[in-house]
């Protein structure tokens, strides 16, 4: 999984009217499928009282072991709407956009009005692409995560390794000091190789 790929850069919104029917798009990076099943329950919680919340993820997921490719896990449900007239045309915004690791989400609060499935389609593809729109889209490469360990006497030595490089990480000083450690990929190997280096393999590296 080293190659680039097109996500989310962070949260976007949309909201429009369509003859009476109010529709709210939601859309945001999802790294996991929970992070993207988790998106959909909270903005269906925000909105419980909606006629509809459709929810549309395309994410990545490890196709076996480590190193062996991954496979894009789709979903989309009309959650009550015709069949095809929702779900679909907000996942059809995801793949022509070539957007991975995200999730849409379409709020509608009905108007008392039919839209048809033609009408109801247009709406639905409408909040997604603007939701998409407002998030924005980059290109981001694969990330991966792992904790290190260390005695005190160490994690120094580590945090200024993981300063200089090129990751993200959060610490944890309790009765050892952990490190969680968020990285590209293609780099994750080279790193941990420096930490256990630096440390002369004192580092615990999960």
């Amino acid at each position: 999984m080293t190659d680039a790929y097109r996500t989310a850069a962070g949260r976007g919104e949309a909201d429009f009217e369509v003859q009476g029917s109010e529709f709210l798009g939601y859309a945001a990076p999802a790294p996991t499928v929970a992070d993207a099943e988790a998106f959909a329950e909270c903005v269906a919680g925000e909105h419980a009282d909606a006629t509809h919340n459709v929810p549309a993820y395309r994410v990545r997921v490890e196709s076996g072991g480590p190193g062996d490719g991954y496979m894009l896990r789709e979903y989309q449900s009309d959650d009550g709407e015709p069949t095809g007239s929702a779900g679909k045309p907000a996942l059809n915004v995801l793949q022509q956009r070539d957007v991975e690791n995200a999730v849409v989400v379409v709020t509608r609060y009905y108007g008392g009005t039919n839209l048809g499935v033609g009408g109801l389609a247009r709406a639905y593809s409408r909040a997604a692409k603007e939701a998409i729109d407002a998030a924005g889209v980059v290109e981001q490469r694969p990330q991966e995560r792992f904790t290190v360990t260390v005695a005190y006497d160490d994690s120094g030595t580590v945090r200024g390794i993981l300063e200089s490089a090129d990751c993200e990480f959060d610490a944890d000083y309790a009765e050892r000091v952990s490190f969680d450690v968020t990285v590209a990929s293609e780099d994750a190997d080279d790193l941990r190789e420096r930490v256990q280096s630096a440390t002369s393999g004192r580092a615990a590296v999960e």
